[in-house]
């Protein structure tokens, strides 16, 4: 399987809407992003072109219209992301980069209970190895 290219922030935006609706057209992806900012419908076109080419989307017809839809889940392509960054920011160090999203970004009670019970069932897992 090649190489996708890895997803712009603009490309991020969009592929998030695909996540969230499953498939859409480039005028139900132009009509959520203009809700939230100006956004001009060839621009949303053009994106998702360049998308179908990086891999990042497929593209089916419905009529006259393109159906759009992701090419790999939200959880694939976070996983692929976060792990060039950890490679390429952190050298490859968890730790590094579990330390510096807490050091930059403080988290919530809540969130540090569910970070102490993933790193518990973590080492769960390590020890049924």
């Amino acid at each position: 399987m090649q190489e996708r290219s890895k997803p712009t922030t603009a490309e991020l935006e969009i592929l998030d809407i695909l996540w969230e609706m499953g498939h859409a057209t480039v005028g139900d992806v132009h009509k959520t992003i203009s809700a939230r900012r100006p956004a001009t419908y060839t621009t949303i076109l053009k994106l998702l072109q360049i998308m179908l080419e990086k891999g990042l989307v497929r593209r089916s017809e419905k009529g006259k219209a393109h159906v759009y839809r992701p090419a790999q889940s939200q959880s694939q392509t976070q996983t692929r992301l976060v792990g060039d960054l950890l490679d390429k920011a952190f050298r490859g160090s968890a730790l590094k980069l579990v330390q510096h999203v807490l050091e930059t970004k403080p988290a919530s009670r809540e969130e540090m209970a569910e970070i102490r019970k993933l790193i518990a069932d973590a080492e769960l897992k390590g020890e049924n190895k």
